[in-house]
């Protein structure tokens, strides 16, 4: 019996090719719940083997899913307010695209996207909203316009006996574990001559002496202290401050940071001040950061 049931089977889809299953046989709906449990990179892989997958992969319920606790919260900040009509014509999917893009608010110094692969919530200030001790006189700091920060524009330290910068931010972060960076660089930066890049290093002095001592508290109580010697001119570095956990996602965390070297025995010089980055920790390893820096960077170009 099991033999003539494979056979009537074999001569039924092979006497009729048109008869065969086909991926394009599968239900929309069922496409999609399968698809829910990728990731968004993945799932945009797979919406390209046919029209059953792509449609299928613009189904609401499935980038619902992807997008953050408070993202409405952030619709609101990158918005002015307005997020729920200025948005409100946009399916899921075009939404969680928009938000994966860099979105300035503030004024432009701050910037706030997802991370396309996990969806989770980053954040950028400027040093112009930064508090940097003697930002206002001329002979020691300068802001210089560059190409190679995220706001187009760096405090640059000249000299000074005493470095002091320091930050807060409020946002109601969804729940998790961040990582909060500095991104500093021994060097003035110049423009790029062709595809050679310059760094003028005539002011680097005395960061070898003692190091910079990075800070952060959070409003529950968290903190946490990491000390580092500025080295390497030329090169943009991440100096991982510390990690703090969210654990009430409809709670407001009030995160204070800094970054000081404030021994009045020699002065320091030669630093540019780009941004702070806060992003969760599984994509805050400095590797990623950097990876991620660039892909914004290339976006917004």
């Amino acid at each position: 019996m099991g033999a003539n049931m494979s056979a009537s089977s074999s001569s039924t889809y092979g006497e009729n090719p048109l008869m065969q299953p086909r991926l394009d046989d599968i239900p929309e709906s069922c496409i999609a719940l399968v698809l829910a449990h990728f990731d968004p990179p993945e799932i945009c892989t797979l919406a390209r083997l046919n029209r059953a997958f792509s449609g299928a992969s613009s189904a609401d319920f499935i980038w619902e899913s992807k997008l953050p606790s408070n993202y409405g919260i952030i619709m609101e900040i990158v918005f002015n307010g307005t997020g729920r009509s200025s948005t409100a014509k946009l399916g899921k999917k075009q939404l969680y695209a928009l938000l994966c893009r860099p979105n300035p608010f503030d004024g432009g110094t701050k910037e706030i996207w997802l991370d396309k692969n996990t969806g989770g919530v980053c954040l950028s200030i400027s040093s112009k909203a930064l508090t940097i001790t003697g930002i206002d006189d001329r002979r020691y700091w300068n802001h210089i316009a560059t190409e190679e920060s995220r706001f187009q524009t760096v405090s640059y330290l000249q000299q000074t006996w005493w470095f002091e910068v320091n930050g807060e931010f409020e946002f109601q972060f969804p729940a998790g574990m961040y990582s909060l960076f500095f991104r500093l660089q021994l060097g003035k930066p110049s423009k790029r001559l062709g595809r050679r890049r310059v760094c003028n290093p005539e002011h680097i002095h005395g960061w070898d002496v003692k190091p910079v001592r990075f800070q952060l508290t959070t409003s529950d109580g968290q903190c946490a202290v990491s000390r580092y010697c500025l080295d390497n001119p030329g090169i943009w570095i991440f100096y991982h401050v510390g990690d703090f956990v969210v654990a009430n996602p409809e709670r407001v965390t009030k995160i204070k940071f800094s970054s000081t070297q404030i021994d009045c025995t020699h002065t320091k010089g030669g630093l540019c001040v780009d941004a702070v980055l806060i992003c969760p920790s599984g994509v805050g390893k400095e590797d990623h950061v950097y990876r991620h820096f660039q892909d914004i960077n290339n976006a917004k170009a």
